[in-house]
């Protein structure tokens, strides 16, 4: 396998390079966020989305310079590192993590942002398009919600939990709970229900990340007339839903096929992720 190359805060290095130190605040706090997203067709989808959500975690963590980075800088520093990994003309994951710059133990020395972009190659889909994901429920920790719930932190010990219980029996997806054990969000995606001829997400205060596709899938189904709710959700409506999906910024809309013995139509995702090919077009000129 060929060398990978990251940028870190404006340098591009091989990715095996030791470039932490013991004082990290990422390494010892989780003291920053991140955003996942998809280079496709020579750039970033939902750019504007991303940006906006980026900025506004960063003046909630009170880190500096959120303005800078904007879609230009984002764009550009991205194509770059693309490029000198030759990944051009490919479907790409960006992974762009912000944390604090400096020591201290709790209390910061400095609000200064350090930033690193690393970019990925997306395998070719090896699961037949007939065939929606496997999910369960982790109950094991629950998430708790605040005013902090929706970022995309670098704080991820319970995706790490529910993860491990994920791998151990070989779900592709699992759902958290939060800490009044209503749905919250699945390990890497939003959750979207369909019941009773509506659709339903958990709201914000649920404590869900804010996903960007989320926002997509929403804008989409309000263009095609499909009613969208955000509630808080008892996880007992998976026992009796129509349908069931998953969305993140890189996969888009992926139809869960079953849960337990309960399987599910795809009916409602199926409409999505059709329109999500064309939608930046659709959406620009209505």
């Amino acid at each position: 396998m060929s060398l990978q190359y990251i940028n870190f805060d404006g340098q591009l290095l091989a990715e095996n390079q030791h470039i932490a130190t013991i004082d990290n605040r990422a390494l010892r706090y989780g003291d920053g966020l991140f955003e996942t997203m998809l280079w496709k067709d020579g750039d970033l989808r939902f750019l504007d989305l991303h940006i906006k959500r980026l900025q506004q975690g960063m003046q909630t963590l009170q880190l500096e310079e959120s303005t800078k980075f904007d879609a230009f800088f984002i764009r550009s520093k991205t194509e770059e590192l693309i490029r000198k990994n030759n990944m051009l003309g490919q479907q790409v994951r960006v992974r762009l993590v912000i944390f604090r710059a400096g020591g201290g133990t709790y209390a910061p020395e400095t609000n200064k942002p350090v930033y690193v972009i690393q970019v990925s190659r997306i395998p070719p889909v090896v699961r037949d398009k007939k065939l929606g994901l496997i999910v369960d429920l982790y109950t094991d920790f629950k998430k708790p919600y605040s005013d902090l719930s929706h970022l995309k932190s670098n704080n991820a010990l319970i995706y790490v939990m529910a993860g491990l219980y994920k791998k151990k029996f070989a779900f592709d997806e699992v759902f958290i709970l939060n800490q009044e054990g209503n749905l919250c969000e699945g390990l890497i995606s939003n959750i979207f229900i369909y019941y009773d001829k509506t659709l339903y997400t958990p709201a914000l205060t649920e404590g869900c990340v804010e996903g960007v596709m989320r926002r997509v899938v929403m804008e989409m189904a309000a263009h095609e007339g499909i009613s969208v709710v955000e509630a808080q959700i008892s996880p007992e409506i998976m026992k009796e839903a129509d349908e069931i999906f998953c969305t993140n910024a890189v996969q888009g809309v992926q139809w869960v096929m079953g849960y337990k013995q309960k399987r599910y139509f795809n009916k409602i995702s199926r409409i999505l992720q059709e329109k999500l090919q064309t939608w930046g077009e659709e959406a620009s000129e209505s």
